[in-house]
């Protein structure tokens, strides 16, 4: 006994070590977070898992003003159906810039936090518009390593600010969420993301064509960080959710308490009112109540494709079009979605625990045109009646 005692002892030593010295020690903390969890995927309320940095809501918060025919149009059962095999926790259309129709499931309400995912990559590819209008960066052309010298990799002169904001950065990175042994589950539990990012180098020429990656959003909210000297949170509070009014407290998962870095392309906390927002932003052209918060020219650019090959993607929105009606997208893992659909002047919120897979030869997950469907057949119901 002792002796299968003492081969299992040297197995596992030797099971450790091989992970340490492959670089996958990363591992064992993935390990931890399935036991802590109980799951073995990302979760949408992961902050309270994770260390958090919380972010005060709006001086003025301004509640979203609910149209003349709020929630007396009933979801069709398709609907409900869908709802209940996708595990949606909350869903809502905005008509004219008025809540239309809301409801929650599961326990989730108005004031509930929820997981960003990685509809945060859209909201900080646009802080980079507005660093660039305060002259903190010179243009999208500047070249991020102005700002984060240790970047490393054959081409890491070449990238610049707008690579990384349209997936096109070159990085050595393969997005992938199943493989346990791969970058994108190391990132999400990796409590020191600055090291990690400095061992990741720009291995292809950069601008070139969109291959999506998290780590470019990571590095862009890194190098944003260092040209305006604030951590990417304050920018944002100060760039959008201040003037926009956002209503709730929200929150940031950062890596650790001691190095205090966001996860960039994921994990902001918030509600599905206050997700919503950055839709009517941009359906407005960047004006919000009035006010020119974010420069046009901008918008217009980040809802085009910026490659001809891929017309699914432009600066941080997803794009496409439903039954011949173009939309943009924020989206997240597991189905989080804020839609916008100018030709209804519509958005369309979704937040969920599951998804369906990408439509076949698509990046669009099947699940958001059937969502777009039944909020579009919804109104025409109202206009019925």
């Amino acid at each position: 006994m002792k002796k299968i005692i003492r081969s299992v002892v040297i197995g596992l030593v030797g099971i450790v070590a091989v992970l340490y010295l492959t670089g996958n020690g990363f591992v064992f903390q993935l390990v931890a977070k399935v036991l802590e969890t109980g799951r073995t995927t990302a979760g949408i309320d992961d902050y309270l898992y994770f260390d958090n940095a919380e972010i005060a809501p709006s001086d003025n918060p301004q509640a979203w003003p609910l149209h003349e025919n709020y929630n007396r149009t009933a979801s069709q059962p398709s609907l409900d159906r869908l709802h209940e095999e996708l595990e949606t926790v909350a869903f809502l259309i905005i008509k004219n810039d008025s809540l239309w129709h809301e409801r929650y499931f599961d326990g989730y309400g108005i004031d509930s936090k929820s997981n960003s995912f990685s509809m945060i990559k859209t909201i900080v590819a646009a802080a980079l518009s507005k660093a660039i209008d305060a002259g903190d960066v010179q243009s999208e052309d500047q070249k991020v390593i102005d700002f984060l010298p240790w970047l490393t990799g054959e081409h890491a002169k070449e990238v610049s600010m707008g690579d990384m904001a349209s997936m096109s950065s070159g990085l050595k990175w393969k997005e992938d969420y199943e493989n346990l042994l791969t970058i994108t589950p190391r990132t999400y539990v990796e409590k020191d993301i600055e090291s990690l990012m400095k061992t990741i180098p720009i291995e292809a020429e950069p601008g070139q064509r969109f291959v999506y990656q998290s780590g470019s959003t990571q590095l862009l909210a890194m190098a944003l960080q260092q040209a305006t000297g604030q951590p990417i949170r304050t920018l944002l509070r100060d760039y959008f959710w201040n003037p926009m009014g956002v209503e709730h407290p929200t929150s940031w998962i950062i890596d650790s308490k001691t190095n205090d870095l966001e996860k960039d392309y994921c994990c902001w906390n918030a509600n599905a009112r206050d997700f919503a927002r950055f839709g009517k932003l941009f359906k407005n052209h960047g004006v919000w109540n009035g006010e020119q918060l974010i420069d046009s020219t901008f918008t217009a650019k980040a809802i085009r494709p910026r490659f001809k090959a891929s017309p699914q993607y432009g600066y941080g929105w997803w794009l496409g079009d439903v039954d011949g009606k173009a939309f943009f997208s924020m989206r997240g893992h597991l189905g989080q979605y804020v839609i916008v659909l100018p030709a209804y002047d519509l958005i369309v919120v979704r937040l969920g625990h599951r998804s369906m897979p990408d439509l076949p030869d698509s990046d669009t997950p099947a699940d958001l045109p059937l969502f777009v469907r039944e909020a579009v057949q919804m109104l025409a119901l109202d206009n019925e009646t």
